[in-house]
């Protein structure tokens, strides 16, 4: 507890642009937020005042950084189980637990786990051989598969398409643990954002429809433009589910597949604020990051109802080098079009990297869109038409 506010202290592990924005939210509610970053010029060690350096593979640098926080939770699932199981045994609160976190940091038990349950995943299999790669393959009939790493991968990072099985050599050479799957026939992707607390209530956000671009999210439309509310409700509950069966605390955020004839197939679990909810920060009655915190608190949950009937954000990707700065095309923007919301996270630019995101609101998708892309293009590239 700070004796400053009487109120807690969390702890959030990493310090990206996810706890930069937790941050934010944190300072409505009076929050104290201490992140643990790996670098001084990570985008939330920027702006938070309790930043602690440190490596979050390195136990006795969590341990010191946990010191005095009421619960830990996490920007990222990269932190060893064995460390958060350590933490827990020696009494600090943390949330999501190890084991619940392990079904979002290793693609093969998230795999495994909801197969027992029952949920729908793309037909898949581990596997240690190009042998076993090519009976995966032929079982399905040939065509492209698709390797994942088991760990470690973002952003289509760690994402291969395999158009033949003897593609999987180099993969295996390089000591990657994988899983395949079957390359699913999809119509788009949807998310279901949901939150729960240790108390067991949930809240679900609208779902969503996610453009990707090279693997990278590039847009989130909300709520998904078409789906029947029937298809929503599936979504939702399916989310919620998940939620109560891994016993998550916090944001969970259920990417899925709505395939060919209408059906939805989960493709990946990440437990911690998420891209897919970012529109939330002014696009919903509570954002995904005041929603969070709540959560890992065990406070009640927000309202998650729409605060306009359309909202589209865009991701600002790093660009090419030269031409204006950045304050400059922030200027521009600002002065073509007011309205548009702009999220910067700090960070150095580099090509294809996020380095933040905008969202615009109101009532016609196909506007919002153009309107969204257009202010994601002047940050990117200085122009915008």
């Amino acid at each position: 507890m700070d004796s400053r506010t009487g109120l807690p202290i969390v702890g959030m592990v990493g310090g990206g642009q996810l706890a930069r924005m937790t941050h934010q939210a944190a300072i409505a509610l009076g929050q104290s937020l201490r992140v643990l970053a790996a670098s001084p010029d990570d985008g939330a060690a920027l702006v938070v005042a309790d930043t602690v350096i440190g490596d979050h593979t390195d136990l006795e640098a969590l341990r010191g950084f946990a010191k005095g926080c009421d619960v830990v939770t996490f920007d990222h699932e990269h932190v060893p189980s064995d460390h958060i199981r350590t933490l827990a045994a020696e009494g600090v609160t943390v949330r999501p637990s190890a084991d619940t976190l392990q079904h979002a940091h290793d693609k093969r038990a998230m795999r495994y786990k909801l197969t027992a349950l029952g949920v729908p995943v793309p037909t898949w299999r581990a596997v240690t051989s190009q042998a076993e790669v090519a009976d995966f393959a032929s079982a399905l009939g040939g065509g492209p598969i698709v390797a994942k790493a088991t760990t470690g991968g973002y952003d289509g990072r760690g994402v291969w398409i395999l158009d033949d099985p003897s593609d999987v050599q180099r993969l295996l050479a390089e000591g990657i643990e994988l899983i395949v799957e079957e390359k699913v026939r999809l119509r788009r992707e949807l998310a279901a954002v949901v939150a729960r607390s240790p108390w067991g209530q949930v809240a679900a956000y609208p779902v969503v429809e996610t453009v990707q671009r090279d693997g990278i999210c590039i847009e989130v439309l909300a709520p998904a433009p078409g789906l029947t509310v029937d298809a929503a409700v599936q979504a939702q509950q399916l989310a919620i589910r998940i939620a109560t069966e891994l016993e998550v605390v916090g944001v969970l955020a259920v990417e899925l597949f709505e395939v060919d004839g209408g059906g939805l197939v989960v493709n990946e679990l990440a437990m911690r604020p998420h891209n897919s909810a970012h529109w939330t920060i002014e696009g919903a009655r509570t954002s995904q990051f005041e929603q969070h915190l709540r959560a890992v608190l065990d406070y009640p949950l927000g309202e998650t109802s729409l605060t306009a009937p359309a909202v589209v954000m865009a991701n600002v990707l790093g660009g090419p080098s030269g031409g204006m700065g950045i304050d400059e095309r922030v200027h521009h923007l600002f002065a073509s079009d007011p309205g548009v919301r702009v999220h910067l996270y700090g960070k150095q630019v580099r090509p294809g990297r996020k380095i933040g995101h905008v969202t615009v609101l109101g009532e016609d998708m196909r506007f919002l869109r153009a309107r969204a892309a257009r202010a994601a293009r002047w940050l990117r590239e200085g122009v915008g038409d």
